[in-house]
């Protein structure tokens, strides 16, 4: 886990936390620091011109976009979307799944990874998650593998790249497809190579907060032409034309929508994404400079582990998308990861919290809860065992909120500025002894459904 640094790490200050008092280690405004994404004349041109020409609701732009986002990629199609959920949906379809088919997926995800398999009769099984990446961990899919599965849903969580050769190493034996989901880590890289460009498709969200972030869009991408056309006929009605259409049996259907949806991507969006994508390599240069700058200056500090990779190995972070640290409590006496993200933000680090997202299999929905009146849970409502995985089945996904936190997402690389982010860290991990008198603990449970809330 090593990059170029281009300044010392500052040395610890021997001063009073701001919890007891003393001086907030953050003192400089930050400005437009985490200001995202970032809206030019050149995107405002771009919208106002969709508005002017009426093309709000058309495909023209959405198609141009496409393709250009299909060059980036390196991959043959892309399907713009209304969301990400929306795309993951499509995935599902486009892969053939459907009544009573499994996926593997993990839990420590937003449910938009999975869930969608329920609007097809499917449901998803799920696998434990690696405590460093925090994605899903490799030496725990095979013993969910059943004969009802069919597919493997690969999220590369806060933009960590999962373990793609292990992965599909046990696709190929098992006979099952791969999905990516790449919603956290666009433009990111597996040993050279982008993530999303491993699976039998891929699936991204692009709303506000993401990294490639243009409103409330999705794209799903593919190298295969008939999981392609089966994504545009489940939700593209005025591009499902049998003119168009390369496979026989979805020629003869063509004309209505086969999921009766309506997930085409909305033109003011894909005006922006296209300007978006434009100057997103560079963005995101400077992002995962500015990020490494930070974990560099906090190399050797107690507790306080990184959550990126080596980037010697080819391996990069994408744009940071969420990003998080590994905390290691134990090398400070014990101290909560609440009690130190409290001491952190009295620092003057607005945005640091403990947790990440909350593990779905332990949700009432994933356990109770009957959708569609089945008269059963709607996870079991096509199997033929009891899928539900109770407390203490999937161990360090159900632990991992004490163990991770959320960091700055830098923008930019400002050395000064985020030096006096690191500091902060810095200056709490190593004055933990004098918060241990206080630690009330962690609550019974950290994170949330959609990271914090």
């Amino acid at each position: 886990m090593t990059t170029v640094t281009s300044t010392n790490p500052p040395k610890v200050k021997a001063s009073v936390l701001a919890l007891h008092g003393g001086q907030p280690a953050v003192t400089e405004p930050p400005g437009d620091l985490f200001s995202w994404p970032i809206i030019t004349k050149e995107d405002e041109d771009a919208v106002l011109d969709c508005l002017r020409r009426g093309e709000m609701s058309g495909t023209a732009i959405t198609m141009e976009f496409e393709k250009e986002f299909a060059a980036w990629m390196g991959v043959k199609y892309a399907l713009g979307f209304n969301n990400g959920t929306s795309s993951i949906l499509a995935g599902f379809f486009g892969l053939g799944l459907g009544i009573g088919d499994e996926i593997i997926c993990t839990p420590t995800t937003i449910f938009s990874s999975a869930l969608p398999i329920y609007t097809l009769g499917g449901t998803v099984v799920f696998a434990d998650i690696d405590p460093d990446t925090l994605c899903i961990d490799p030496a725990d899919i095979e013993r969910h593998i059943s004969p009802r599965t069919k597919a493997i849903v690969v999220v590369h969580y806060l933009g960590h790249p999962a373990d793609m050769d292990a992965i599909l190493s046990i696709a190929s034996r098992h006979g099952l497809k791969v999905m990516e989901d790449v919603s956290h880590a666009q433009g990111g890289q597996y040993r050279g190579r982008k993530v999303g460009t491993f699976g039998d498709v891929t699936c991204y969200s692009l709303m506000t907060a993401k990294s490639i972030a243009i409103g409330e869009a999705g794209m799903l991408t593919t190298n295969n032409r008939e999981i392609y056309e089966r994504a545009l006929a489940f939700g593209h009605y005025e591009r499902y034309n049998a003119a168009d259409i390369k496979t026989p049996y979805l020629k003869s259907w063509a004309g209505m929508p086969l999921g009766g949806f309506k997930n085409r991507m909305h033109q003011m969006s894909s005006s922006v994404g296209r300007v978006q994508l434009k100057h997103y390599d560079r963005r995101a240069a400077e992002i995962r400079e500015a990020m490494n700058y930070f974990w560099d200056l906090l190399k050797g500090t107690p507790g306080l582990r990184p959550h990126r990779v080596d980037e010697k190995t080819g391996s990069t972070m994408g744009g940071w998308y969420g990003a998080h640290g590994l905390y290691r409590g134990e090398e400070l006496g014990g101290l909560s990861v609440t009690s130190f993200c409290e001491a952190v933000r009295a620092e003057g680090v607005a945005d640091v919290f403990p947790g990440c997202n909350k593990p779905m299999h332990t949700h009432a929905l994933l356990n109770d809860v009957d959708v569609y009146r089945h008269g059963k849970p709607t996870r079991l409502a096509h199997s033929d065992r009891d899928l539900r995985q109770p407390l203490g089945s999937l161990p360090i996904s159900e632990g991992v909120g004490r163990r991770v936190y959320s960091i700055p997402w830098f923008k930019h690389y400002r050395p000064n500025v985020i030096a006096q982010y690191a500091e902060a860290f810095r200056k709490v991990a190593s004055n933990a002894a004098l918060l241990l008198p206080n630690d009330k603990g962690n609550p019974p449970d950290l994170g949330g459904w959609s990271f914090f809330k």
